[in-house]
């Protein structure tokens, strides 16, 4: 017992230099996780996790486009015309800009949003009202008058923003037409115009299935834009806008390319500088959700863009509740110790379904471990781009 480890999973913030474009980020990562053992006095050990935000490695690849490039793309793929936009997320920071460039390339937006919130959880009504209102959120279609008949104005709990103002504003200083509408079912879109843009994130395949089967001609997603370079342009070919945020008034930075070459160099110069193999993943925001706002928070298309093999899977747990509850009720002490200990030695490789697992979570370790770097990274001023994460395959045998 004298010689037992008392620590399990430990999460540090690893503190680095400001990134810029061209920056060789794989050096800067390396060095910073090696001075910050070397000042707090600990060792790297096989299969800690190295985990670096996208926003720099974006940043360091200038992986950035503007509002032109942005309408540019818009243009060719749609013709310019009447395009429908729907099922943007209430966003400054993540859709606004992005309308920005795509209201630039067309002559009229027909924006439909979801009610009585978006894909993410940010709320444009409350369900109650919506309940109080005999509306049918599944079915019905409201005007822009008949949404403000019912419901008045309603501003984001969390910014104070009016989204419905503040989006047809947007379209029209940006010299194009903004009829609103207000819709769940993709089809709606198709009594205003058969080109159409889904700006949802998660569930656009299967919007745009829809979308298709119901006769629409042009039907395009957040992902196909910029997902080449325009006019030299910063593009992802996986994602597109999907995952980009705001840089400045007029520029998006875009999410991260090639991320699986960056996350090989940095296990590769840290096994070459101190002889561990540790594992890398590039994380964008984490999978969870909010409860007093009830807004989940993955705004990216994917928590983590590219990650070393060892980071591929799901957790294999037992629930050590379970086994002291039932299996080993009678014991205690160091009796039950040893036969928890034993348990989980003698675990099989996949226990997916067995009832020693219940209350684990069975979801990608890439999905946990992300939201555990965003929370410990934060998304202000904590200067800490690199989370290290220590223990995290450990169990209560180690």
């Amino acid at each position: 017992m004298d010689n037992e480890r008392r620590v399990g999973t430990v999460s540090r913030g690893i503190r680095c230099p400001i990134i810029r474009q061209g920056d060789d980020l794989a050096a800067i990562v390396t060095d910073s996780v090696l001075k910050a053992a070397d000042s707090e006095g600990f060792e790297l050990r096989d299969r800690d996790v190295i985990a670096v935000t996208e926003s720099v490695v974006a940043r360091s690849q200038g992986n950035y486009a503007t509002v032109d490039d942005i309408a540019e793309d818009v243009r060719s793929k749609t013709g310019g015309g009447t395009l429908g936009v729907i099922f943007p997320i209430l966003s400054r920071n993540r859709f606004a800009i992005c309308l920005r460039g795509i209201a630039k390339g067309v002559k009229k937006i027909v924006l439909m949003l979801s009610y009585p919130s978006d894909e993410v959880g940010n709320e444009l009504v409350s369900l109650d009202k919506v309940d109080a209102a005999g509306v049918n959120p599944y079915s019905d279609l409201l005007t822009l008058e008949r949404y403000r008949e019912l419901f008045g104005v309603n501003k984001h709990e969390f910014t104070g923003v009016d989204y419905v103002d503040y989006y047809g504003g947007l379209i029209r200083d940006c010299g194009a037409e903004a009829q609103i509408i207000f819709a769940n079912d993709p089809r709606a879109i198709l009594k205003y115009t058969d080109t159409v843009l889904a700006c949802d994130i998660h569930t656009a395949p299967r919007t745009k299935r829809i979308l298709k089967a119901a006769g629409a001609k042009c039907v395009i997603g957040l992902d196909d834009i910029l997902s080449s370079s325009v006019n030299g342009s910063g593009f992802n070919a996986d994602y597109g806008l999907l995952g980009s945020n705001k840089s400045t008034e007029d520029k998006v930075k875009l999410f991260p390319r090639d991320c699986k070459a960056f996350v090989l160099d940095v296990q590769s110069r840290v096994l070459k500088a101190t002889g561990r193999h540790v594992e890398v993943m590039v994380y964008g925001d984490g999978a969870f959700k909010d409860p007093q706002g009830r807004i989940w928070e993955l705004a990216d298309p994917v928590v983590s863009p590219g990650y070393t093999d060892g980071l591929e899977g799901t957790p294999n747990e037992l629930k050590l509740k379970y086994l002291a509850d039932n299996d080993f009720k009678d014991l205690s002490g160091e009796a039950l110790r040893d036969a928890i200990s034993d348990s989980i030695r003698k675990k099989q490789s996949d226990l997916k379904g067995t009832m020693a697992t219940q209350g684990t979570t069975p979801r990608r370790l890439t999905d946990l471990i992300g939201s555990l770097c965003d929370l410990t990274s934060g998304s202000g001023d904590k200067g800490t781009p690199v989370v290290l994460v220590q223990g995290y395959f450990d169990n209560y045998t180690n």
